[in-house]
């Protein structure tokens, strides 16, 4: 679980380095956008993160249009594109998390609109290796990630033995799914980006 940088805060750091000496860890990204392009925006973020110095974008899951939740009485929304993406960082979660929140706000997310407003882009850390931890801003594994079948599924494709910490494994978790929400398969396809060619010191 993330949580977005309220008003007064610093703005957070995109492009921070490498952290010298950091053991690289692996983790997964649950992907989603709403408006607009909604598969453009989704690649954008995947090439973004892979010129970030520290992140490798290491694979993809098929993508899923799936029906967006929205608080009761709301308006419907449109339908979501959603995706996972596992990643190999050298970098502290607090970092990582700066850098998926300058992505989304890249991509024209505004993090002060109200909760479960459409969105060109969210971005959420699923996993972190097979770590359970919780921070002020972060909580790894994601707290809600078992009651949403669109995180759930394209994570279950992409790595159906991926470990949640005390719960099981994705596809355990998929199989034990009880959202009612429709997920399906849609017809593009995202791409991992090449590493980006860096000179060398």
């Amino acid at each position: 679980r993330t949580r977005g940088t309220r008003r007064g805060q610093r703005p957070p750091r995109a492009m921070t380095p490498a952290e010298p000496g950091r053991q690289p860890a692996t983790l997964y990204v649950g992907m989603g956008s709403n408006v607009g392009d909604r598969l453009a925006a989704l690649q954008a973020a995947l090439d973004r993160l892979a010129r970030v110095p520290g992140v490798t974008v290491e694979a993809v899951s098929p993508v899923y249009q799936t029906e967006a939740h929205v608080l009761p009485g709301a308006a419907p929304q449109p339908d979501h594109l959603n995706a996972a993406a596992r990643l190999r960082v050298a970098l502290a979660p607090h970092v990582l998390l700066d850098v998926l929140r300058e992505t989304e706000r890249a991509a024209g997310r505004d993090h002060e609109a109200p909760r479960w407003s459409p969105r060109p882009l969210d971005l959420d850390v699923l996993l972190w290796n097979r770590e359970a931890f919780e921070t002020e801003r972060l909580t790894v594994p994601h707290p809600r990630m078992e009651a949403r079948r669109f995180v759930l599924a394209p994570l279950a494709d992409l790595a159906p033995e991926a470990e949640i910490p005390g719960r099981g494994t994705a596809a355990d978790l998929l199989a034990r799914c009880t959202d009612g929400a429709r997920v399906e398969r849609f017809p593009g396809a995202l791409t991992v980006p090449p590493p980006p060619h860096r000179e060398p010191r």
